[in-house]
């Protein structure tokens, strides 16, 4: 079964229990304490098998228009183990959101909510993300976001590009049955640097090195999440803190940039997984 917290814990609230101890141990944990205020009450979900991607949509109101599909890596460390995170990297497009995939999401899920919203005189406006579970073609929903995911946020606005913003003022004006995204036939990958001890206990202050020249183009950009700057030198700030992002034609290409970036970071306080895309790719990113 899942154990969730049922207040906002940075994605770090859920617990997919193999065992009823396991289960127990969960509940004990959130209303205990662990998660502050995110774990005042838990719910508790049917465990549901398959591929989980994210679907994101812009809705006016009225409208809605896919922006992009992405798939998050939440554990943290390689082969899909250790602890769940906030996201340890992250791809876009997600090849099990498939064309069909994509529609049955629309027309069984996303849209019948949008109306329901309008039948209650409550609209919804805004950016708004489906976590899908994907078996046999079918989706089901996992839960809604209203807002960009992180990592899946930076993955996104590489292959966007400008268009973001045209794309979100139609949106804030109502405009959205006139805009169309312009999908290039590309693909991004983004790779989180976080500090080590993450997500559990981790140090701030370490000094990060190798930031200061790294290249920021359409196609290769370090996106910061947890830093500061300090008399001229970056320090981490937080728990994830640095993602390595890269863009290409293919998502082995993406991958290669991304890790490239990645690899250039002097940050021995940190680490980062080298299986982002694992499942599209088939392999370990980085050839280990």
């Amino acid at each position: 079964m899942v154990v969730k917290a049922d207040g906002l814990a940075a994605g770090k609230g859920v617990v997919v229990a193999e065992t009823l101890a396991e289960a127990e141990a969960a509940v004990e944990t959130i209303l205990g304490g662990g998660l502050g205020a995110a774990g005042a009450e838990v719910v508790i979900e049917e465990f549901m098998a398959g591929e989980e991607a994210s679907f994101f949509v812009l809705v006016d109101g009225e409208t809605v228009l896919p922006i992009g599909t992405a798939q998050d890596h939440k554990r943290a460390f390689a082969g899909d183990t250790g602890p769940n995170t906030g996201g340890m990297g992250a791809y876009s497009p997600a090849p099990v959101m498939t064309p069909g995939v994509e529609q049955a999401a629309l027309e069984r899920i996303i849209r019948p909510t949008m109306a329901e919203m309008v039948r209650r005189g409550m609209p919804y406006r805004g950016v708004l993300y489906a976590g899908l579970m994907i078996e046999d073609g079918a989706p089901r929903l996992v839960e809604y976001n209203v807002r960009f995911g992180d990592p899946e946020a930076q993955v996104l606005m590489m292959r966007l590009g400008a268009q973001a913003l045209d794309l979100m003022l139609a949106c804030a004006s109502g405009r959205l049955v006139e805009a169309r995204v312009d999908w290039a036939d590309d693909h991004a990958l983004t790779v989180v640097l976080a500090a080590n001890g993450y997500p559990g206990a981790y140090a701030k202050g370490s000094v990060i090195d190798g930031l200061d020249g790294l290249p920021e183009t359409s196609r290769e950009m370090v996106f910061h999440a947890g830093t500061e700057r300090r008399e001229g030198r970056w320090l981490a700030a937080g728990g994830r803190v640095l993602c390595a992002t890269g863009r290409g034609a293919s998502l082995a290409e993406a991958a290669e940039r991304a890790y490239g970036l990645a690899g250039r970071i002097d940050w021995p306080e940190g680490f980062f997984r080298p299986d982002i895309g694992w499942r599209a790719l088939g392999r370990d990113c980085l050839g280990r």
